[in-house]
């Protein structure tokens, strides 16, 4: 099936078939889907933690408002943010382009003073809002490559990001829970399959400038 095949068939799963799993070469898939997302000047301030144990997936049901697709998922991918983006993240940053491009490090010192000052100088509160737009650039992403594979997903932003720092032990990895993804397949009796996609038409949401 085609791109827009699979964007029609696809939906946010709210019941998961228990018994079915996603092979291990789909979740490598979509880890490598993950790594490969665009992000605001490639800096990548995202980590996706994946949950296979069941036990768990359980646990976060509690602070996921009772939704219980987060159990019944082959894997739970949680999308997080980092906490500390400083000067020695940016710093990093620059030391992998210049292992993998071999730019020489006076053609990148300008562009590199520049996000220093720009990103040193923000406040916390505009950097953690800056790293959640990424965190949502890579949530499409992934909702589209899993319609490609034919997995069935639910983008999610109804939980309790304490609960799930707590439970994943997010806090001391300098991380903390931004948006919340099951997948897997959906059961058989998942009443919200067999209902008609409901979106504005194409006329009505774009604007042509020719």
């Amino acid at each position: 099936m085609g791109l827009i095949e699979q964007l029609e068939w696809r939906y946010a799963t709210k019941k998961f078939d228990e018994q079915r799993n996603i092979s291990k070469e789909d979740l490598d898939l979509l880890k490598k889907t993950f790594a490969l997302t665009a992000t605001s000047y490639g800096l990548q301030p995202l980590k996706l933690v994946v949950v296979t144990d069941k036990k768990v997936q359980e646990q976060l049901v509690a602070h996921s408002y009772g939704q219980k697709q987060v159990g019944q998922a082959s894997a739970l991918f949680v999308i997080c943010t980092e906490q500390s983006i400083d000067a020695t993240f940016v710093e990093n940053y620059f030391a992998r382009v210049e292992q993998v491009r071999g730019t020489p490090s006076e053609v990148l010192a300008p562009f590199k003073k520049h996000l220093m000052e720009n990103f040193i100088t923000k406040p916390k509160e505009q950097l953690t809002l800056w790293a959640s737009k990424q965190a949502y650039i890579a949530l499409g992403n992934l909702l589209t490559a899993c319609a490609l594979q034919h997995l069935d997903s639910c983008p999610m932003e109804g939980f309790d990001p304490q609960g799930y720092d707590s439970v994943l032990g997010l806090t001391e990895k300098g991380l903390t829970a931004t948006l919340v993804m099951p997948i897997g397949y959906r059961a058989d009796d998942d009443f919200m399959a067999s209902l008609a996609k409901v979106r504005r038409p194409v006329a009505e949401v774009v604007i042509e400038v020719n």
